[in-house]
């Protein structure tokens, strides 16, 4: 039995490796909760980090490895420690964002190791406010219908950084993800997890409710990288397959800028799967400017190299429109 057992274990193995490219050969202990020590192995599967059980053979994500042994390991290792660094750099749990001296250029690349996430609230998706403008303000995230006291759930696992009150978004939880990704939960009734604590996928992080600056129970869910807000239908498609736009997703501006976009409908997404198309996607996209003191439509058109015309076929407008201080106009 115990030959057979081995024998398993070597062929579970050598049928992974076609398919897997072992990056360094160092291993290390790790001890999960209540666990005796298991070792892993840091490998490539398909270009993503994922662990190899050294006697199984049973390879798992890095989010899975995450949320079953965190970041503690027995003996150094430094590798190791710096897959994980980004969950000790900007990790302040006072702060709803702690990056705002980060600068972050477009585009940019997000990555996940998974093809699926769990849907925030249990019911079925009703959404009643989505990213984009909303009464000329700016709103960076997506509104989920829900009755108070219903179950919030985390879309990704994680570790949970910020558990407080926000003068705007209430009652809020942030948890942040292997990929740097965080997502924030907001306008909550009760939480149900504390700072620091380890998230699985799925987990019940609060409870649905009202708090804050909101007109109704609802759950306000944003998805942020480095404290830049994200469309959050750019990345997660809530159509009903819970499934992710891409394994790697490159953001230009337009996916990170409330004012492209209408928090009154849906916006049509177009995953951008590579740094040239997305950097051809950026110099197809609109241009606005903000209107100030003393402009009229024949300064801004001068401006933009523009006729007048043209400026009120872009924005819908007549010549005769009048301008306020802060309206944005579209000048390509």
């Amino acid at each position: 039995m115990m030959l057979d057992k081995h024998f398993t274990t070597l062929l579970s193995i050598f049928l992974l490796l076609p398919f897997i490219t072992i990056g360094q050969t160092q291993t290390s202990e790790f001890t999960a909760k209540g666990g005796a020590p298991t070792t892993y192995k840091k490998i490539k599967l398909d270009n993503k980090v994922a662990y190899l059980h050294s006697e199984t053979g049973k390879v798992i994500s890095k989010s899975e490895y995450f949320v079953k042994h965190g970041t503690h390991s027995h003996g150094s290792d430094h590798e190791h420690d710096q897959e994980f660094d980004h969950f000790k750099y900007y990790w302040e749990s006072d702060k709803v964002n702690p990056y705002k001296d980060v600068v972050v250029n477009t585009p940019f690349k997000i990555e996940f190791d998974q093809k699926t996430f769990t849907h925030p609230v249990d019911q079925e998706i009703e959404v009643t406010s989505r990213y984009g403008r909303r009464k000329r303000r700016p709103h960076r995230g997506i509104d989920l219908n829900l009755v108070t006291g219903d179950n919030v759930r985390t879309v990704l696992p994680g570790k949970v950084r910020f558990v407080g009150y926000s003068s705007g978004h209430g009652k809020t939880v942030i948890v942040r993800h292997v990929n740097e990704i965080e997502t924030v939960y907001a306008h909550l009734s009760d939480y149900k997890v504390k700072e620091n604590d380890i998230v699985a996928e799925g987990q019940v992080i609060g409870l649905g409710g009202n708090t804050g600056r909101s007109t109704g129970s609802h759950l306000h869910l944003e998805v942020r990288y480095k404290g830049v807000c994200i469309h959050p239908e750019y990345v997660f498609n809530f159509d009903g397959s819970r499934t992710i736009r891409g394994s790697e997703l490159w953001v230009s501006n337009a996916w990170k800028t409330p004012r492209f976009h209408s928090a009154y409908k849906k916006s049509e997404v177009t995953p951008l799967a590579t740094k040239e198309i997305a950097i051809a996607a950026e110099k197809a996209e609109p241009r606005f400017y903000k209107v100030r003191s003393g402009d009229t439509l024949g300064h801004i058109a001068m401006k933009h190299h523009l006729g007048v015309s043209e400026i009120c076929k872009l924005n819908r407008i007549s010549k005769k429109s009048t301008l306020k201080i802060g309206q944005i106009i579209k000048v390509r």
